[in-house]
């Protein structure tokens, strides 16, 4: 019971942080796992807007996105950091309110099993957030070990 109430706690606590957050996504408009960690956003709080560009690697690339971060989709920040693939929505609050010097956004290069979106029963794939820099470099931002750990 306590677990509980302070997963509610701390839930409530991400949902008041994200909530003044939005963020812009690029997306194929057929993307279904897109639209799954698109809801996984709007339920944490944030608001999201979509546009789906013709030029969608393109626009990666002009974002400072390199190819081996890249996965389906993009998020944008109000500040401009950018979100690739499936980020959890706790992990870009906990950047956007403290981003490494340097840092342009964070990363899940392609699409791990059971990351938000990518949910398939109580398959999962351990992964690794990337932090993205300026001059194209990256390094791990965190490991995600087990599905709990993403919320």
């Amino acid at each position: 019971m306590m677990r509980q109430i302070a997963l509610a706690i701390v839930l409530s606590c991400l949902s008041a942080a994200a909530s003044a957050q939005s963020l812009l996504v690029l997306k194929s408009p057929t993307c279904g796992c897109c639209e799954g960690w698109i809801d996984h956003l709007d339920a944490t709080g944030f608001t999201t807007e979509h546009q789906h560009p013709d030029n969608l690697a393109e626009r990666k690339q002009q974002l400072g996105i390199a190819p081996r971060y890249q996965s389906c989709h993009t998020g944008i920040s109000e500040q401009g950091f950018v979100f690739e693939g499936h980020v959890p929505a706790k992990f870009i609050a906990a950047f956007i309110d403290n981003p490494p010097a340097g840092a342009i956004g964070l990363s899940v290069p392609g699409m791990p099993v059971g990351t938000p979106g990518m949910e398939s029963g109580e398959r999962f794939t351990p992964y690794t957030i990337w932090a993205l820099y300026r001059d194209g470099s990256a390094s791990p931002y965190a490991q995600i070990g087990s599905a709990d750990q993403q919320f």
